[in-house]
């Protein structure tokens, strides 16, 4: 009988610290450290000189999630490296690095717990999905400069003392109150230019606004249909909540379970146990801020439309309001994972509603 050596395949683990012009690159093989080093931010150039420098080796590569996104790890995964990219409050430091920080340190410590297999990777979205979100989050900016406009009118017409009448005094802004906007008349010409330009920001962001939610809701239809009605059957999810949610998440069938779906959202409490003592330190920081928030809004939905929702929020009837819609939407994203997982659109129970 022959023996054959078998050769362990030699690896380099390579940090990255990314800048718009520059990436700082640390370099180690799995027997000693190389360099660090500055360059451009080429992928080509890094993948040019690591094949040059080390040929047949296994390559794995981090970096920090942050304001260049996710391409330059597709890129290096489409070569057959194998990529983190990692939430930088993930990433261990110790005391030193709060006095001395640079970015040659960032990639080294990154480098080292590459090596030493320390690091959790986020999920790295594919082109699709990650051009999606951006659509989902530009209308979530729209959204923000529609109530920053309003507040800019209403704010002016406070301070030229002109009142606004009672049925027009609420955020649902109806086609006679932007009449009744248009023909006020100021004392001077400049305020009605300054009114009348305000107006007419008002309804272009209005308009985007809408167009930006028939674009989303028209995309899932077109592309995820299925899971865009499997959402949409859950009471309180409408076309463009369910447009969000698979922006956000994408395929939310890479999810295991309810609590890793849950947690990705921020729909989780934060827990501090220590010595005995335990203590709930709310909701976690750590969420999917845009869609945790809408999931409440919408348990506010269907408890109104839902039978089995208001029976659990009636259950906890005295507690802080708060926290209870908080679990009426945890209770959402369960039932949003499970119509996605089985394939089966929501029903309401209607053995609840017969007992009733």
């Amino acid at each position: 009988m022959q023996l054959q050596d078998t050769l362990a395949i030699p690896k380099v683990f390579i940090g990255l610290d990314i800048h718009k012009k520059s990436w700082t690159v640390s370099i180690q093989t799995d027997l000693f450290f190389y360099k660090t080093y500055s360059m451009p931010s080429i992928a080509e150039d890094l993948y040019q000189y690591v094949e040059r420098t080390f040929p047949n080796h296994q390559v794995d590569l981090v970096y920090e999630a942050g304001c260049c996104g996710f391409s330059a790890a597709r890129y290096f995964l489409n070569l057959g490296w194998n990529v983190l990219v990692v939430n930088p409050a993930d990433v261990k430091t110790g005391d030193k690095e709060r006095y001395q920080k640079t970015d040659a340190l960032d990639s080294k410590n990154l480098s080292n717990q590459l090596k030493a297999g320390v690091l959790k990777g986020i999920f790295i979205p594919t082109e699709e999905h990650e051009q999606f979100m951006t659509l989902a989050r530009h209308r979530t900016q729209v959204t923000k400069k529609l109530r920053q406009t309003k507040s800019h009118i209403k704010s002016m017409l406070l301070f030229h003392g002109i009142k606004v009448p009672d049925q027009f005094d609420n955020p649902n802004w109806s086609k006679d109150f932007i009449i009744w906007l248009e023909n006020i008349k100021f004392s001077t010409s400049c305020g009605n230019l300054a009114l009348q330009g305000k107006i007419r920001m008002y309804k272009f962001i209005k308009t985007e606004y809408l167009e930006t939610a028939n674009q989303m809701r028209a995309y899932c239809r077109k592309n995820k249909k299925k899971d865009y009605y499997l959402l949409k059957s859950i009471p309180g999810i409408g076309g463009f909540l369910a447009s969000v949610i698979l922006a956000e998440c994408g395929d939310l069938r890479r999810f295991n379970n309810e609590k890793q779906f849950s947690s990705y959202i921020g729909l989780v409490p934060g827990i501090y146990n220590s010595g005995g003592t335990e203590k709930c330190l709310g909701i976690t920081p750590r969420s999917r801020s845009q869609l945790r928030s809408y999931l409440v809004e919408a348990a506010w939905v269907a408890i109104r439309k839902d039978i089995e929702m208001q029976n659990y929020y009636r259950k906890h009837h005295g507690k802080n309001v708060k926290s209870v819609i908080v679990k009426v939407a945890h209770k959402m994203a369960r039932r949003i994972l499970s119509v996605i997982k089985t394939e089966v659109a929501y029903r309401i129970n209607r053995n609840t509603i017969a007992a009733i």
